[in-house]
């Protein structure tokens, strides 16, 4: 514990030791987990990440906008990794399998992250929920011109709709925060390996 100029004692380095932007998501998600995002007040984040609420509101200028981004970097995160996937000149199937290995794999590592954001999305701002739409169905579009270039090049079978294939695979995907467990048989990453055969699997011809 370390003390204070007024004499009181204070946290020490450890309500420090986080840049405030990253300190405050990491609270926020906490405390959104344990007693739910509208149960939370902004007071209450601000006091848990040890700054005021003006330092907050110079990073995000609601409680809105911590929960959005607590998932908003969960994705950046998927993009990245999709996009660099996708765009190598691997065959169409290897690139498949490896995006739907990598939105698994994150999925579950970030699995707090979006239990909390799917449980409380009804409650953001209009603006909000269509921002994150766009997004998700942004990486949605781009693992079904996937599919679909596997179905005009005869890799993968035509009878199935890309549409149907995609909201299947990623239906399953958004049901992992129901059963997954970190203590369980298999790691994040071999689910995502798994997840990917089963994909490439129901795609061959």
């Amino acid at each position: 514990m370390a003390r204070s100029a007024n004499g009181r004692t204070t946290a020490g380095p450890a309500v420090g030791a986080e840049p405030v932007r990253q300190r405050l998501l990491a609270v926020a998600t906490r405390l959104f987990a344990e007693q739910g995002f509208e149960m939370t007040s902004v007071q209450q984040i601000v006091d848990a990440a040890g700054v005021t609420k003006g330092a907050m509101y110079h990073y995000f200028g609601s409680k809105d906008d911590l929960l959005y981004e607590i998932y908003a970097r969960v994705l950046r995160d998927q993009h990245a990794r999709m996009e660099s996937a996708a765009a190598s000149d691997a065959p169409v199937q290897e690139r498949l399998h490896a995006v739907a290995a990598a939105v698994v794999a994150t999925t579950v590592a970030n699995l707090d992250d979006t239990v909390i954001f799917f449980r409380s999305m009804h409650l953001l701002h209009a603006d909000k929920q269509a921002e994150v739409r766009a997004e998700r169905r942004r990486y949605h579009e781009r693992v079904r011109a996937l599919i679909e270039e596997g179905q005009l090049s005869g890799v993968f079978r035509s009878d199935k709709p890309a549409d149907l294939v995609v909201d299947f695979f990623f239906g399953a995907v958004h049901h992992l925060g129901t059963w997954f467990r970190k203590d369980g048989k298999l790691t994040g990453e071999e689910v995502g390996e798994q997840f990917a055969d089963l994909l490439l699997a129901s795609l061959r011809p």
